[in-house]
């Protein structure tokens, strides 16, 4: 799953690498937890005369799905993951997959290795990053949840797929990866259809990432700054997860 994830770049960065305009700066944030509003890029209604940007739109929406259909989001749990495998044929999620795909602005996120009980190891948390730098875009999903008083609250979740083999040794999870080049199939719900993209939600390759051990500050939402990327060295008896076959039992998309 991805339950943490940092935005830490600018407004002009982030634009230039999703083609949107974002007409107000905003800070770093280094961790974005559920609940919390999230940037995210759909597709916009029409091309803007004299640009030559694509038709896109940035919105902020909250972390955690609701469905159209909840009547009380007390009684319903807190969606901030889609499996990328049932995405198309959950209730919960089948109409966003077929209306409402957005791309979510990521530098990277946060993931846990989580030893055995019987270990005694407490968990280690990991700062996962794209090897080259700059802004990624996960896939999401996104809903505009109604109140009986007649709010809205526009919603969002991050897909998944399973864990390629340089992240399986942590977690057996990963945020599904949209390449610039696959923005605007991706973002175009009007002709690609859910299954016409089922191929671009599949881990990003093995050498996309690397993980860097962090200390237990990102475990709390208060700890907003860049310290809880600072990296730590980890104690000789406790050596890092071990690295995944490439080969050992990697999942099906189908």
């Amino acid at each position: 799953m991805c339950g943490r994830f940092a935005l830490t770049s600018t407004a002009d960065q982030v634009g230039e690498a999703l083609g949107v305009l974002l007409n107000d700066g905003f800070p770093a944030r280094y961790n974005i937890a559920p609940t919390q509003p999230i940037l995210v890029v759909i597709s916009g209604d029409r091309q803007r005369p004299g640009s030559n940007l694509p038709d896109r739109r940035a919105l902020l929406v909250r972390w955690g799905f609701m469905p159209d259909w909840v009547k009380d989001p007390k009684d319903f749990p807190l969606l901030i993951n889609a499996r990328a495998e049932t995405a198309i044929g959950k209730a919960s999620f089948r109409a966003a997959m077929r209306h409402r795909r957005i791309l979510i602005p990521a530098s990277g996120f946060y993931e846990w290795h989580r030893p055995p009980k019987e270990s005694g190891e407490k968990p280690q948390a990991y700062w996962i990053r794209p090897r080259r730098g700059g802004v990624i875009a996960f896939a999401g999903l996104m809903e505009t949840w109604s109140s009986a008083d007649g709010s809205e609250v526009d919603t969002g979740a991050i897909l998944t797929t399973a864990a390629n083999s340089a992240i399986r040794s942590i977690h057996d999870r990963m945020p599904v990866v949209i390449k610039p080049e696959d923005f605007a199939r991706w973002l175009d719900c009007k002709t690609q259809e859910p299954r016409d993209v089922l191929d671009l939600m599949k881990p990003v390759q093995e050498d996309f990432f690397e993980a860097i051990p962090v200390s237990d500050r990102v475990n709390k939402v208060a700890n907003m700054g860049p310290e809880v990327q600072t990296p730590v060295t980890l104690d000789p008896v406790r050596k890092p997860p071990k690295k995944a076959d490439p080969e050992d039992g990697q999942l099906s998309l189908l």
